[in-house]
C-alpha cells in the first residue's frame, strides 16, 4: 500500500492549514493510501530550538518519512514565509530525507499576495532536502476556508477542486513513481 507522510507546520491546533491536512489525508485514505500526520507543534520545543538532531522524539518521524512515497508539507504564511516552528522542524530532518519522494507543499494566507512565500522561501529548503518531484502548490485564502459550528471546515468550490486535482496529481506521481531511477515514469 502508498504510503504519505503529511507534516503539518502550524504552531496551533486546531487550524485551517491542519483542517486542509486531515481533509487531504481522508481523500488519499479513501484512494487506498496509508496516510500519517505529523504535527510539528507537537514536538519538544527544546529540540526545535536547539536543534537537536538526534532526539529521541524524531525516530518515528523518520522512520515515517523513510517509508513514505509521498509527502504533504503544510504550513500557514506568516509575515511572507512559512512558520518557524516548520523550519526548526525541517532543519532537523537527515540531509536529502525528500530524494525520491513525490512532496505536495500546501499553505494557507490571510491575502493573495502571499503566494509566492512558497516558491521562494519553501521549495528551497525542500529541494535542499532532497525533493525533485515537488508538484504545484495549493495556496487557500483564511476567506476560502470556513470553520463551522461543529468545528468542521468547509471549503469554497473552487479551492476544494484544486486540492482535489492536487491529490489526484500526488496520487497518480506516487503511484507511477520509480525510486530506483530518480524520475517519473510516465503514465500509459
Amino acid at each position: 500500500m502508498p504510503s504519505i507522510l503529511a507534516i503539518a507546520g502550524s504552531p496551533t491546533h486546531p487550524s485551517r492549514t491542519h483542517g486542509l491536512v486531515e481533509i487531504a489525508a481522508k481523500r488519499l485514505q479513501q484512494e487506498g493510501f496509508q496516510v500519517d500526520i505529523v504535527s510539528v507543534r507537537d514536538f519538544p520545543a527544546e529540540d526545535l530550538v536547539f536543534g537537536r538532531y538526534d532526539s529521541a522524539a524524531l525516530n518515528p518521524v523518520k522512520a515515517l518519512l523513510e517509508k513514505a512515497d509521498g509527502v504533504i508539507v503544510s504550513t500557514p504564511i506568516y509575515k511572507a514565509s512559512y512558520t518557524g516552528v516548520l523550519k526548526a522542524f525541517l532543519d532537523l530532518l537527515p540531509q536529502k530525507s525528500l530524494n525520491c519522494k513525490v512532496v505536495l507543499p500546501i499553505a494557507t494566507g490571510g491575502t493573495i499576495a502571499h503566494l509566492l512565500a512558497i516558491e521562494y522561501a519553501l521549495k528551497p529548503v525542500l529541494a535542499e532536502l532532497g525533493a525533485r518531484h515537488i508538484l504545484g502548490t495549493v495556496y487557500a485564502v483564511d476567506q476560502q476556508i470556513q470553520r463551522l459550528k461543529d468545528g468542521s471546515l468547509q471549503l469554497e468550490p473552487e479551492i476544494e477542486d484544486r486540492l482535489y486535482n492536487s491529490l489526484q496529481e500526488l496520487s497518480q506521481a506516487v503511484r507511477h513513481l520509480d525510486p530506483t531511477a530518480e524520475k517519473l515514469i510516465p503514465v500509459r
